[in-house]
């Protein structure tokens, strides 16, 4: 029964995606035939063959794999480091005061606005690119994974300590389980973070990569190639954001209801 069921949510989620996708390209090929607006919102005909050219040319596939590399990089980073911050953050009240408002303060900073900081200091190449992207990925999943450990239940830790559990027994058998949720979501927002960030770190001088040729595209009001930019970035950060449910569903089934 319980397989029977997961087909048929399987099945309804497949139908809705599918309908979600042919109503999208009814109207955007409605909206791509507007005098004016076909302009800039060229028809998915167009697109598909950009896709094609640049595809059978390997100039797309060279765009990917470069702006890949440096997400994935700067995401790698972010992650390392945002796990032990946030621990910290929200285990010692001491550590929390001192570091808790930088990480306020550079939240509300774009990353764009580091861009020429960033230049100065790592130069042009796949180093400043990846610094930006781990700076937005660093500062989401902090946060994110911060408010888990501070919203763990007082029960649990209280109860721990009536069976006389130290500090490390509660933090590794409480905390991190508890927290382990949040950590998985914000590996969700930090992968988003870095794809929306892509864009900007290749502000930092790129020749190659997914924003670069974004820009180029623009330049040269080349729409289709813009369209197909931004189509291929989504739908990168959708294929991670189902490959990170996957794992989330892997990794917590121990807290579904029998």
């Amino acid at each position: 029964m319980k397989r029977l069921k997961m087909f048929h949510n399987g099945l309804y989620q497949a139908i809705c995606l599918i309908i979600s996708f042919a109503v999208l390209l009814i109207l955007w090929t409605i909206v791509s035939s507007m005098p004016g607006i076909g302009a800039v919102i060229v028809s998915p005909e167009k697109v598909v063959q950009a896709l094609i050219t640049n595809c059978v040319s390997g100039y797309l596939w060279i765009q990917i794999r470069d702006s890949l590399i440096r997400v994935l990089l700067g995401f790698a980073l972010g992650l390392i480091c945002s796990i032990p911050i946030a621990f910290l953050l929200g285990w010692y009240e001491g550590f929390r005061a001192i570091v808790e408002p930088w990480i306020q303060f550079f939240r509300t900073i774009p990353p764009i606005a580091l861009i020429p900081i960033v230049i100065a200091t790592c130069g042009i190449g796949t180093s400043a690119k990846v610094v930006i992207i781990f700076i937005s990925v660093f500062l989401t999943m902090v946060v994110t994974i911060y408010q888990g450990v501070k919203n763990v239940d007082a029960t649990l830790i209280k109860a721990a300590r009536v069976f006389d559990a130290n500090d490390a027994q509660i933090f590794i058998n409480v905390i991190v389980p508890a927290a382990f949720p949040y950590i998985l979501t914000g590996i969700r927002l930090g992968l988003a973070s870095a794809l929306t960030t892509l864009v900007a770190a290749e502000l930092t001088g790129a020749v190659t990569g997914l924003g670069m040729m974004i820009q180029q595209a623009g330049m040269y009001f080349k729409m289709d190639v813009v369209l197909l930019g931004i189509i291929v970035i989504g739908v990168i950060g959708f294929i991670f954001d189902k490959l990170v449910l996957l794992l989330e569903k892997k990794l917590t089934s121990w807290q579904e209801v029998k």
